[in-house]
């Protein structure tokens, strides 16, 4: 039994442009497919709109409404997505029982990793160059793994990129040449040197970052929800509401389902935030509800139940369950400025999925701000770092100053401090007669209500890096 392949996914564009793209997937189910499928739309520069979804846990029926992103520059390869997740699919031939028992280590049915490949660009420098590589990459389907960046004395720049190739074709004479070829006609005379072969056991040694100081390791990975909720008294009225989320357990209306039913404020990949954590807690989703932003507030309606079949009653069970929902949702990742003498760093940190892979499109959108905004940047790399209970991939930019954007100045990083501080995930108050060299950036401007963060512009560069960051909705 089965349906033809051509009907697995299905993409149905719209007659008017401001309306949204219909994409379903009609498919055999298995642990974590609505979540790899969010994943990949994230990639592709889509934004979910609305979403429903049902299985019984043999056959799965996903509908999504997509637009894409604010941040997204390019044009949707409508083609390509279909292609990408129906390879995600499982097969309809292969037997139910056997998908389960052979699945690899990816979660999709396949043992096998995408090979990695370096990328070694030697360019002269320009503002604005390293996103102008990031979204070549992007639009060729490349996911960027690893990356080290450097400037040298003389206004080179050598680009290492760790990618995998979403087309996975990367073997090939022409995808490669495909590859320099859009990259020379973006970079032009910029550009000094291209090479592009198989990563060796130097994409290892980037995995783990140099060590980071204490005070920024506790506040970028250790932060109690409690506490975040405990200080929402010292936050202003018009974001009290905004770093909210509501979740409500009912076990009494379906008699083999535990119902969540969720409301919150909406932010780019929440979708893919929620079934993330579903993924990572093993409970399954038998039916959902994503259902359009209201005055930026979803709803959203879950019903779950463990991985043993049984609804969740245990109050620990939940209570855990739901902090971690609302730590996802409301926090899904992490910014701060350090400030080192004269240097200024910029670090996002963001979850890793139990699988091993981190969220999409994160390098694309913090550089794209920065270029935005003017800011050149000296210096920038990812990596992994590990905490007591996850693990994060993080990301490291050296800024270089201007007279512009002077964000190593006393008043840009006091306005900064002032006011932004309470608006961090994890804020703690600094105090002004120490040496701080420590500055969170607000993190609660996820939101897509434009009224918010309209709200929080400033004239200086630090101000305005946060609020482009959280316009894009890193």
């Amino acid at each position: 039994m089965g349906i033809p392949s051509e009907d697995v996914v299905l993409v149905q564009l719209p007659k008017d442009p401001s309306e949204p793209t219909v994409v379903t997937v009609n498919c055999p189910d298995k642990p974590g497919l609505g979540c790899d499928l969010c994943r990949t739309l994230l990639e592709f520069g889509l934004s979910i709109t609305r979403a429903d979804f049902s299985t019984d846990g043999r056959w799965c029926y996903v509908v999504f409404w997509l637009v894409p992103n604010v941040s997204n520059s390019f044009k949707i390869d409508w083609e390509s997505l279909k292609n990408r997740l129906f390879s995600m699919c499982p097969s309809c031939l292969v037997p139910f029982f056997y998908l389960n028992n052979q699945q690899g280590g990816d979660g999709n049915g396949s043992s096998t990793h995408p090979s990695v490949y370096l990328l070694k660009l030697c360019c002269l420098d320009r503002k604005g160059l390293l996103h102008d590589v990031t979204r070549i990459l992007s639009d060729l389907e490349f996911s960027i793994q690893r990356v080290k960046v450097m400037t040298t004395p003389d206004g080179r720049v050598m680009d290492l990129f760790f990618i995998t190739d979403g087309m996975e074709l990367l073997h090939t004479k022409k995808r490669r040449d495909d590859t320099k070829e859009h990259l020379i006609a973006v970079l032009g005379n910029y550009c000094i040197s291209f090479e592009l072969q198989l990563a060796g056991p130097e994409y290892d040694s980037l995995n783990a970052l140099p060590s980071l100081p204490p005070a920024v390791s506790e506040e970028l990975f250790t932060c109690e929800l409690a506490s975040k909720e405990a200080s929402s008294k010292e936050l202003k009225s018009d974001l009290v509401t905004l770093k909210k989320a509501t979740i409500t357990v009912d076990n009494l209306l379906s008699p083999a389902h535990t119902l969540l039913q969720i409301h919150c404020a909406d932010q780019k990949g929440l979708f893919y935030d929620i079934l993330r954590t579903s993924k990572d807690f093993d409970f399954q989703i038998a039916h959902g509800r994503f259902s359009s932003s209201v005055k930026g507030y979803r709803n959203l309606d879950l019903f779950i139940r463990q991985a043993n079949g049984k609804k969740i009653v245990d109050p620990k069970h939940q209570n855990a369950l739901c902090s971690r929902l609302k730590e996802e949702m409301l926090h899904p990742f992490r910014v701060i400025i350090v400030n080192r003498g004269p240097d200024t760093e910029l670090l996002v940190a963001n979850p890793v999925e139990s699988s091993g892979k981190g969220r999409p499109r994160v390098f694309y959108d913090v550089t794209l701000a920065l270029k935005m905004l003017g800011i050149c940047i000296f210096s920038a790399e990812i990596g992994r770092h590990s905490s007591s209970d996850r693990q994060w991939e993080v990301y490291r930019f050296l800024l270089d100053d201007s007279h512009e954007f002077p964000l190593t100045s006393d008043r840009a990083r006091n306005q900064l401090v002032d006011k932004h501080i309470h608006t961090t995930p994890c804020w703690k108050p600094i105090d002004p007669d120490k040496t701080s060299t420590l500055h969170p950036v607000s993190n609660m401007l996820g939101s897509k209500d434009q009224n918010a963060t309209l709200k929080l512009r400033e004239p200086s560069a630090a101000a305005s890096l946060v609020f482009l960051l959280g316009f894009l909705n890193v």
